[in-house]
């Protein structure tokens, strides 16, 4: 028998071949059975970079088991779910049982990179009778995110977007020396920093102007809905690393942390390209420093929109500096926030067998994160797409010492294997709730297909309707 170890570390190798890999995508279908239901399920094998330098305390690729988990980069992000699925299908080919349903796998290695061409390679293969064929496919499941607890299994049903900008500041031709230079010149450091520092202030409240404007506002009916969520904020603390060192949030309440963490914008300052950042001392005046920025957006809020409102804003500061310097704002990326009615049969499968593994039903919850091509899929394949978790909320993705806890996966495996079935007994004929959660999917994808991520003449052009971006 194969350990879950063994398989575990086949598959930290199966990343590293697919990151030198020039199709870092890898396609498996189970079953073709026109009887069965299909489902699509998406993992990416790639991770972030790790150095034992950064704290581990252990080798970040090479799977050590202590304590109850299972330590290494990828462990949680996201190979140990992509794991859990293979475990599935091989329990299913040892004990000579065919799948309940079709399964169709995408198993990408570039979505730490942003998943470069994966959203066009979906929609080349979201074609009759290719591999996404829409009229082939049922379901949609993701595997990508956390518990918000440590005990309290979830299902995810929303996500926020995220825009990216870089803000650019040229003051010279070259680097200059601040003792020979500095005093004469405008410096482009000095713009950038001051007009980052008016995007946000410390209490994390976004000062640009109409930036909220399309946010929905809170009802009675959605705060009671955070009652049932596991989220404890002393263990959020720890979790975050604020612990020991300011052992302060931004509010005081389950709540309200978790609103903001879910169902409202956030903008994060990231880091000044360009600026010295090595150790010691240097007198350096950069010629050109890029500061970069994010906005984490909420429905229903529009990439398009947020990006004037942005432009506009640092415009006019720009413009309070007086400065002469060249600057110009761009978009990196951009993507949609995700939202889905929990009412859908996918979910209530998931939820089944949640409950079949766990004994207890799922917390349903939002994500704070943004997962992009969850949309892509979703319009792609008109399918609507359950986060199904199994990791808890210490793992420390993308952190030092990242984990998965080995009763998680165990459990995680199980709950997996409960979903296919659960998704193969679902009733043909939906009832009230479910087809109005179907009619909520189907208008989502309709807005949001009207909006291009980017021209493929003018990248810095949205909502493009040229002959190229159809």
């Amino acid at each position: 028998m194969i350990t879950l170890t063994f398989f575990f570390s086949f598959f930290f190798f199966l990343c590293l071949f697919l990151s030198f890999s020039r199709q870092p995508v890898l396609l498996a279908e189970f079953g073709s059975d026109p009887s069965k239901r299909t489902l699509v399920l998406y993992a990416h094998l790639d991770v972030q970079p790790a150095y034992v330098s950064d704290g581990w305390s252990t080798e970040p690729f090479v799977l050590t088991e202590k304590n109850g988990a299972l330590y290494g980069r990828g462990a949680s992000d996201d190979k140990g779910p992509a794991t859990a699925w293979l475990a599935v299908i091989e329990a299913h080919i040892t004990l000579n049982r065919p799948l309940p349903i079709n399964l169709k796998c995408v198993f990408e290695g570039m979505e730490e990179s942003g998943s470069v061409g994966l959203p066009g390679l979906v929609k080349r293969l979201g074609v009759p009778g290719q591999f996404l064929d829409p009229a082939a496919v049922d379901f949609l499941c993701i595997s990508d995110n956390y518990w918000t607890g440590k005990t309290k299994p979830c299902l995810t049903h929303g996500l926020r977007g995220c825009v990216y900008f870089h803000l650019e500041v040229t003051c010279s031709k070259k680097d200059m020396h601040s003792g020979v230079i500095g005093g004469s010149v405008h410096e482009a450091m000095t713009d950038v920093v001051r007009v980052m520092a008016s995007l946000v202030d410390s209490s994390g409240t976004i000062l640009i102007d109409g930036i909220h404007n399309d946010v929905k506002p809170v009802t009675e009916e959605e705060l009671k809905t955070y009652q049932q969520v596991e989220f404890d904020l002393e263990s959020y603390k720890v979790d975050a690393g604020v612990d020991g060192v300011t052992d302060t949030l931004l509010h005081d309440t389950k709540e309200k942390i978790l609103m903001h963490r879910w169902r409202f914008p956030t903008l994060s300052l990231h880091g000044i390209e360009g600026a010295f950042d090595g150790q010691g001392s240097k007198t350096v005046i950069p010629r050109k420093v890029k500061g970069k920025f994010s906005l984490r957006i909420v429905p229903d809020m529009h990439p398009e929109k947020v990006e004037e409102l942005v432009r506009a804003h640092v415009t006019s500061e720009f413009q309070k500096l007086k400065s002469p310097n060249k600057w110009q704002l761009i978009v990196d990326k951009a993507g949609f926030p995700w939202f889905c009615d929990p009412n859908a049969p996918n979910f209530r499968a998931a939820a089944k067998a949640t409950v079949r593994v766990h004994g207890v039903e799922p917390c349903l919850t939002r994500e704070g994160g943004s997962i992009p091509i969850t949309q892509v899929f979703e319009e792609v394949c008109e399918a609507t797409c359950v986060l199904l978790p199994i990791g808890a909320s210490d793992d420390g993705a993308h952190s030092q010492n990242e984990k998965i806890d080995k009763i998680n996966l165990q459990n995680g495996i199980k709950t997996l294997a409960c979903y296919i079935h659960e998704l193969s007994m679902l009733p043909t004929e939906e009832d009230a709730a479910a087809k109005a959660a179907a009619a909520g999917a189907a208008a989502s994808r309709k807005a949001s297909n009207k909006w291009r991520r980017r021209c493929s003449v003018n990248q810095e052009m949205f909502g493009c309707e040229c002959l190229e971006c159809q």
